[in-house]
């Protein structure tokens, strides 16, 4: 198979683009490093089709290497033909090569090797002939002795019979067009244990689907269901065609003695020792495509939520409510220094509202908070209500904002946090975690294990080592996307930047530490154990903002500098003018396209600064708005100052909302009120979706319309078709 040549297919690329970037990623580059600062060589491959490409790849070397290590062992046997060999190598995927080198492979005791080792395999033989004159009893009579266990003619006919059924079960052929069938024309269904039972899982009491329709959120949910051991699930498959064509490729010559016994044998193969693996197969096919859906909707999700804006420049207070502990606050300035921490008791059972309004007054008015950023779970209802009766007593202008507190007890529990906060309790922690990540989400929230983030559904059931590299690379991609400063990054942040390990981003950390600011990112290069391979992998993802060369603060790597400067001195640029652009651009009054404008050919420019048009395309941009953060293009959250309640809902209501969570049949509005509500995908768009993310991601912030409210199951349904 020419690996290359079939990935190229699959993600619709030209054939030199996928071996440029095999190439790159062989020689140990980064996907963030191949995909920002090797474009002209791959031809503007991107981060997404750059980590497909790699997943491929990694799936098809190791089909290679199963194909070599079936063919040696079947060539060991003394067994394998040219026709074999073709098929092996021409397999494309894992069950088609183990259903080739099932015949071959060493099995186990089962009935037909204890029928074999009897002498049985010419009975067998003669069987599968179909040439039988008489009836089959007169040939089996030959076979019964006693010493090698065969006791009766019964006990012969049963042992051919078994052999013949393992030999049908072997045939790669038979399996494929059995599994094919299954999955065209066969179902999924699942029943209750006891139906009597209250559980999530109702809807599945009594439940069958198309098995090429299933979505992959009822496939997870009924997995799920399995496991706990409320529903039972099976696979139907079309017994009556699937045995049919079994006795077609069986039954070549109609004989009156022999084909009876091939029927037999024709149902006992599919039902002992076909039906059983296929339908394993076809579950854990089903899971696999589920899990890489909801892996792919949860990276999305996730990335959205990590590139959320950062909201610059403010005093945040972090709210992280309870009950019967209290309320823990955290004062956090303007660069995420905690400033101050405290714990008010204004909800049940204290209650002690008046005396948390003096202490937040006085919080307000020491420190200057114009933002309260409170966390969305347990009391936050009850939070949220104390905040705007305490809002409207102040004069001085403070918002709040609901964030989402996901894994926030997960980091304040953490080592990390331990490390970073020595001095607090769990509480405390949480609350400053909460204000950070309204200040700059992406870097609170890379101290968080992805999968607690809360914006996936089922992570828990799913292969965690897939979700794992699948989260982290996400988390990577929009790290890289950001860059990092050198000089204030936590070694938490640094670790994801391309070129960076763990121990690297310790040993940037401590370097920093004991020398001082980083001055120039050659400086890097000075970092224990951080060599050339390193620094060319990291350096354009590292800033230095107020360095000794503006270029440090772009995107612009170290290896272009030379053409940069070159570029400069053709555009009537000096280093001051970029540092002038830097102002601007950090006053948001940066503008691109006037620099471009300047460049008459582009292509002989780009020729005579020895660089590809794709980079120099980069540079220009760099220079015009120096490190832009990609951030700025997403939503920014609604900051609030009144509350709604659930019962103030009414059916037809207009509100504003933002995504918080997307999942296949839906998504998650946070409306002000305590829970989200619902917009299920029929209600998204008057066009037909297969996915919501084709429509919403999480952070957005949608137009809705209340449709109903289950003040009871605390349930609201909403829907983007305003009417």
């Amino acid at each position: 198979m020419d690996i290359i040549l079939k990935i190229a297919k699959e993600l619709q690329v030209q054939k030199w683009q996928v071996e440029a970037a095999v190439k790159l990623i062989d020689e140990g580059n980064t996907i963030p490093f191949i995909s920002r600062y090797r474009k002209e060589v791959t031809g503007s491959l991107n981060d997404e089709v750059l980590r497909n490409l790699y997943e491929r790849l990694q799936y098809l070397r190791s089909l290679e290497e199963k194909k070599q290590q079936v063919l040696g062992s079947i060539e060991e046997q003394g067994m394998l033909t040219d026709e074999l060999r073709e098929k092996i190598l021409a397999a494309e995927t894992q069950v088609a090569v183990d259903d080739l080198y099932r015949p071959y492979r060493p099995k186990r005791k089962t009935r037909a090797s204890v029928a074999k080792e009897k002498g049985l395999e010419g009975l067998a033989l003669y069987i599968k002939l179909q040439n039988a004159a008489a009836p089959i009893e007169q040939e089996a009579e030959k076979y019964v002795d006693e010493e090698k266990g065969v006791a009766s003619v019964e006990e012969a006919i049963q042992g051919a019979k078994d052999i013949l059924a393992e030999s049908v079960s072997d045939e790669a052929d038979y399996r494929t067009h059995i599994r094919e069938l299954t999955m065209r024309e066969g179902s999924i269904s699942s029943e209750a244990k006891d139906e009597k039972a209250q559980s999530v899982y109702e809807m599945y009491y009594a439940y069958q689907e198309p098995l090429k329709k299933v979505a992959g959120h009822r496939v997870l949910a009924l997995n799920r269901g399995e496991k706990e051991k409320l529903l039972t699930v099976k696979v139907n498959a079309p017994e009556e065609q699937i045995i049919a064509y079994l006795e077609k490729q069986t039954i070549v010559k109609e004989n009156k003695y022999t084909t009876p016994i091939l029927k037999e044998v024709a149902d006992d193969s599919y039902h002992r020792l076909i039906q059983p693996a296929i339908e394993r197969e076809i579950r854990n096919e089903l899971t696999e495509r589920a899990e890489d859906g909801a892996i792919s909707v949860f990276g999305k999700n996730l990335e959205q939520l990590l590139m959320a804006p950062p909201i610059a420049g403010k005093v945040v207070l972090g709210w992280d409510p309870a009950f019967r502990t209290g309320c823990k606050l955290a004062v956090v300035d303007e660069t995420g220094k905690v400033l101050d921490t405290k714990v008010i008791y204004p909800t049940a059972p204290q209650n002690k509202v008046e005396e948390a309004k003096k202490e937040l007054k006085r919080l307000i008015e020491k420190y200057h908070i114009s933002l309260i950023s409170v966390g969305n779970g347990t009391a936050s209802r009850e939070s949220e209500q104390v905040i705007v009766s305490l809002l409207k007593e102040i004069k001085t202008p403070v918002q709040y904002v609901i964030v989402n507190e996901a894994g926030a007890s997960v980091y304040s529990a953490s080592k990390l946090a331990t490390e970073e906060f020595p001095q607090f309790d769990v509480g405390q922690r949480s609350a400053a975690s909460i204000a950070r990540r309204l200040q700059d989400p992406l870097s609170e929230l890379v101290k968080i294990d992805p999968k607690s983030i809360g914006v996936g559904q089922y992570q828990h059931d799913m292969n965690q080592k897939k979700l794992s590299e699948a989260l982290t690379g996400v988390v990577e991609d929009s790290v890289n996307k950001v860059g990092v400063d050198l000089n204030t990054a936590s070694a938490s942040l640094l670790e994801y930047i391309s070129g960076i390990s763990k121990v690297l981003a310790k040993n940037i950390v401590a370097y920093r530490e004991a020398n001082g600011r980083f001055i120039t990112r050659q400086d890097l290069l000075k970092v224990p154990k951080l060599g050339p391979k390193a620094f060319e992998q990291c350096a354009g993802f590292m800033r230095i903002s107020d360095g000794e060369n503006p270029l440090d603060a772009t995107s612009v790597h170290p290896e272009s500098y030379e053409a940069t400067k070159k570029l400069m001195e053709k555009l009537g640029l000096t280093m001051d003018d970029v540092r002038e652009l830097q102002k601007q651009a950090a006053s948001g009054k940066g503008k691109t396209g006037i620099l471009a404008k300047k460049i008459k050919d582009k292509k002989k420019l780009a020729e005579e600064l020895g660089i590809g048009e794709l980079t120099l395309d980069d540079i220009v941009k760099e220079l015009e708005k120096p490190a832009r953060d990609p951030r700025e293009d997403m939503p920014a959250p609604i900051l609030r100052s009144d509350v709604l309640n659930m019962e103030d809902l009414k059916p037809g209501m207009i509100l504003k909302g933002t995504v918080r969570n997307v999942i296949d049949f839906g998504a998650f509005v946070d409306i002000g009120v305590h829970q989200d509500g619902l917009v299920h995908i029929s209600q998204m768009t008057e066009k037909y979706i297969k996915h919501p993310l084709e429509v919403v991601s999480v952070g957005d912030i949608v137009e809705v319309q209340v449709l109903s409210v289950d003040v009871a199951k605390k349930r609201i349904a909403l829907t983007m078709k305003i009417q």
